[in-house]
């Protein structure tokens, strides 16, 4: 089921919103500074390429620089990323089939605005990380 999910997912938003989190990710390696965020755009766009089977845990060791981090980040391009989750979700709830990607999409606006301090762990194994 998470494969047929993930095909469906991978059609009608994954691939747009991939596309989004790549270039975000581009944009923020233009500098030194950005080098940390762009490498999260990137880990989270190939989680929003293939969402079902995967989810995204809070690392323990991560301290007061990822919160730094994260404010940077929701102002640099977690709202605008979030946005596009929203909106993509919003589209997809419209539809009876698109109803469990839409609420993929709703789970994806948290780590879209907060990404640094987490990590992406298969569903299976939810505590592997830790």
């Amino acid at each position: 089921m998470k494969t047929l999910l993930n095909i469906i997912w991978l059609v009608l938003s994954g691939f747009w919103l991939f596309l989004a989190y790549m270039v975000a990710g581009v944009l923020l390696c233009v500098t030194i500074i950005g080098i940390p965020f762009g490498v999260a755009a990137f880990r989270i766009g190939v989680y929003a390429l293939w969402p079902f089977g995967y989810s995204a845990v809070e690392r323990r060791d991560a301290g007061a620089p990822s919160c730094v981090g994260n404010v940077l980040w929701l102002v640099l391009a977690g709202w605008w990323l979030a946005l596009g989750h929203i909106t993509t979700g919003i589209a997809l709830c419209v539809t009876i089939i698109g109803i469990p990607l839409g609420i993929a999409n709703f789970k994806l606006i948290p780590v879209s605005l907060m990404p640094l301090g987490r990590e992406i762990v298969r569903t299976d194994q939810p505590f592997a990380a830790r």
